[in-house]
């Protein structure tokens, strides 16, 4: 019989604060990652900051914020009131303290709760915060949420405002860096929101007078949109919207008291209604809603009173109320676009027909897929995708999927061995596997018709769940896993050119990596490195002296169970997927996919040089 473990006064134990935070990070900031993610935990930090920022912007106070990202230490100085000066240590480190428990100071503020900048400062290595008001100053620092100088006020001539610099703890965000790319994303987004707000960025600025139509037009290229984008304003919502020419599922952008949703929520389904029950009432027509939504780019912004989400990363709108004496989210956008939209296209007939003519064109698509699809999800039936094509992981069941799914991974990889190792090294809770036979089929040119004739793409669509939207997507990351060889790299291309050519948005949205594996193992009886580089090689060597055994990894299933988890675990190394804003997705596939030309063999030509002169340089 088992011993009974004591249960005394001794057993229970109370957290302040930092502790509590430090210890739970993923309940206040979502997951950790190394910033190889948009939302990985550093921009989370670096958006708690600016959410403050952005509020007081929104109450007419400042419109500019400077930022500066050097050596990963962040700064962020805006000039809205400022801090009130006897309370700016209270603000940064004790729980449920803030300005916007104020529904008169703060009436549509993006957070309501108090936790942000104290999350920041517990995470962070260095915080350190100061205000400026009423030409008097005082200034706060803090290690790890400990408290080590805190500066009494004295006179001050500078501007007002609030000042914070920061750097995460590099022991609970292993090995991170940013990413200015998603950085400057972020920025975007909340210049389109608040017209007229500046944002600098080291150096570099960012400003929008036209709201969500500028974030269409920055999303995509002139020669793309079906007709000029439609954009209409309320008092508590915007809206813009389009269609693409060449894009084939549904892309949104959906925004809440100036938060970035991108999980969506109720908002966003409430406008997905909307605009089919519109669209159909003004043509009289009782059009299918995947018609009306296909190929469609649209945003949407609203303003709630107190808004609940269903995470501290305010990632998905809860709220079913406007607030106040409103009516509820789905009446209020229903009222908006039913009057507004249908007056829009009243009074612009050519864009009223233009959409028109796109939905028939998708319902003939459809009609003509239908068959293609039925024999297609017939096939995924019998080639028993869950057991053969798709390890699984169970990210998807019970109380795993709130907590975990912005963690949910799949690898898609190609050959017994690999996908072997990965399957038997993963972490069955969040990351799942697909298996690839052989190489995938070059789909640069061809219709969606493809994606069902071919067995393997027709299966990937399947497991990632994307048929029609994006919004039903089964893994946050997809990642390819190909070996680093020729082969390998033809592979990635081969499967990048897929997504590009019918589902971009994947990448857009930063769902999309490779994943890097190291090219050499050093090591001696004490210990083990891996290496991802020549450089890296070097150092380990040097590290070990005498004489190390070097092995050189040719493939992935050259690597062991055993030690795949070390490269698929905390210390996973991705490297994202991202688009050039300066090209096109067209320009792009013909470049590199479309026929032969001179250009490409130039470029082929030229960095086949640039690498050849490194490996000179390594030996």
């Amino acid at each position: 019989m088992a011993k009974e473990t004591q249960y005394t006064e001794e057993n229970i134990r109370s957290l302040d604060w930092k502790e509590h935070i430090r210890m739970r990070p993923g309940m206040y900031i979502g997951k950790l990652g190394d910033g190889s993610s948009p939302d990985d935990g550093i921009y989370i930090l670096l958006k708690e900051v600016l959410d403050n920022c952005i509020d007081e912007f929104v109450m007419g106070a400042g419109k500019t914020i400077d930022i500066t990202i050097k050596d990963n230490v962040v700064s962020v100085r805006d000039y809205g009131r400022g801090i009130p000066l006897g309370k700016i240590v209270d603000v940064v480190s004790k729980m449920n303290t803030g300005g916007k428990y104020d529904s008169r100071a703060f009436k549509k503020s993006v957070g309501l709760n108090g936790v942000g900048t104290k999350a920041v400062n517990a995470l962070s290595s260095m915080f350190s915060v100061a205000s400026y008001r009423e030409n008097q100053t005082t200034n706060a620092v803090f290690e790890f949420g400990n408290l080590i100088r805190e500066d009494p006020v004295s006179s001050c001539s500078k501007r007002r405002g609030t000042k914070v610099v920061f750097e995460p703890d590099t022991r609970i965000f292993k090995n991170y860096i940013f990413r200015l790319e998603y950085v400057e994303r972020m920025l975007k987004n909340y210049v389109y929101l608040n017209p007229g707000l500046t944002i600098d960025l080291n150096g570099e600025k960012y400003h929008s007078e036209n709201g969500l139509k500028d974030l269409l037009e920055d999303q995509s290229t002139a020669s793309d949109l079906l007709y000029p984008i439609i954009h209409l304003e309320g008092e508590d919502i915007e809206v813009a919207i389009t269609h693409s020419r060449s894009q084939y599922s549904e892309e949104y952008h959906s925004f809440v008291n100036g938060q970035n949703t991108t999980h969506g929520g109720t908002h966003l389904a409430a406008f997905r209604e909307a605009l089919v029950k519109t669209i159909r009432e003004h043509f009289g027509k009782n059009f299918e809603a995947s018609d009306i939504r296909k190929s469609i780019i649209s945003a949407i912004s609203i303003k709630v009173m107190e808004p609940v989400f269903e995470s501290q990363t305010k990632t998905k709108l809860g709220s079913t109320e406007m607030g106040g004496d409103m009516p509820s989210v789905r009446s209020y956008i229903n009222d908006f676009l039913g009057t507004q939209l249908d007056n829009f296209l009243h009074k612009n007939t050519q864009t009223a027909e233009a959409v028109r003519l796109k939905i028939l064109q998708a319902e003939k698509e459809r009609k003509e897929l239908s068959g293609i699809r039925k024999l297609a999800k017939e096939r995924a039936k019998k080639a028993s995708l869950h057991n053969k094509k798709l390890r699984d992981c169970r990210i998807h069941l019970g109380d795993l999927r709130k907590d975990r799914r912005l963690e949910s991974t799949i690898f898609i990889t190609e050959g017994d061995s690999a996908s072997g190792s990965i399957t038997k090294s993963r972490d069955v809770n969040t990351q799942a596997v697909f298996s690839l036979r052989g190489k995938p089929l070059n789909t640069y040119g061809m219709t969606k018709k493809i994606v069902y004739e071919n067995e393997e793409f027709n299966l990937l669509q399947a497991a990632l769940n994307i048929e029609d939207s994006m919004e039903d997507l089964r893994y946050n990351n997809i990642v390819i896993a190909t070996d680093a060889d020729v082969d390998g790299m033809h592979i990635r291309l081969l499967l990048i050119t897929f997504f590009l050519q019918f589902f971009p948005e994947l990448i857009k949205e930063g769902h999309l990596y490779i994943l890097q594996t190291p090219l050499f193992r050093v090591r001696d009886k004490k210990q083990t490195f891996y290496c991802y580089s020549e450089q890296e090689k070097k150092e380990a060597v040097e590290k070990l002296k005498g004489k190390p055994e070097i092995t050189r990894f040719k493939g992935l299933g050259e690597i062991s169970p055993d030690e795949f988890k070390f490269f698929i675990g905390e210390d996973i190394r991705l490297d994202p997927i991202m688009l050039d804003k300066s090209t096109t997705t067209d320009d792009l596939l013909e470049f590199y996919m479309g026929k032969n030309t001179q250009d490409r063999q130039k470029f082929i030509i030229n960095n086949l040089k640039v690498e050849l002169d490194v490996a000179e340089e390594i030996i």
